[in-house]
């Protein structure tokens, strides 16, 4: 099962429904089909997003190069998601290093 953070994160920033429990797959799965409708028919939206999230560029330009025969909305979904996880080991390893940060002080 995937982290209900991760879940959470996507909702938010994807502006998707999802359910609260859901294999890597499914996600996976789930996201490659949102994304490759954003690729037909709102694919300004689909860089937007990719922008917020703060998905490579760079990362993703030499993905769709190297797989040009594989499904784009699965390859960026896969991106996305690794970058979520990233996000959140991130966040993890800064609470455990910096345990007395206040509230107030947190953005």
């Amino acid at each position: 099962m995937v982290e209900p953070e991760i879940i959470r994160s996507l909702q938010s920033q994807l502006e998707i429904e999802l359910p609260a429990q859901l294999s890597y797959e499914e996600l996976l799965d789930r996201l490659a089909v949102l994304i490759n409708d954003l690729i037909q028919h709102r694919f300004q939206h689909l860089v937007q997003l990719l922008y917020r999230i703060d998905v490579n560029e760079r990362k993703l330009r030499t993905l769709l190069q190297e797989h040009p025969e594989a499904d784009a909305g699965r390859l960026i979904a896969k991106l996305i998601l690794d970058r979520q996880l990233q996000k959140i080991q991130t966040r993890s390893n800064t609470k455990k290093n910096n345990p007395e940060i206040s509230d107030e002080e947190k953005w």
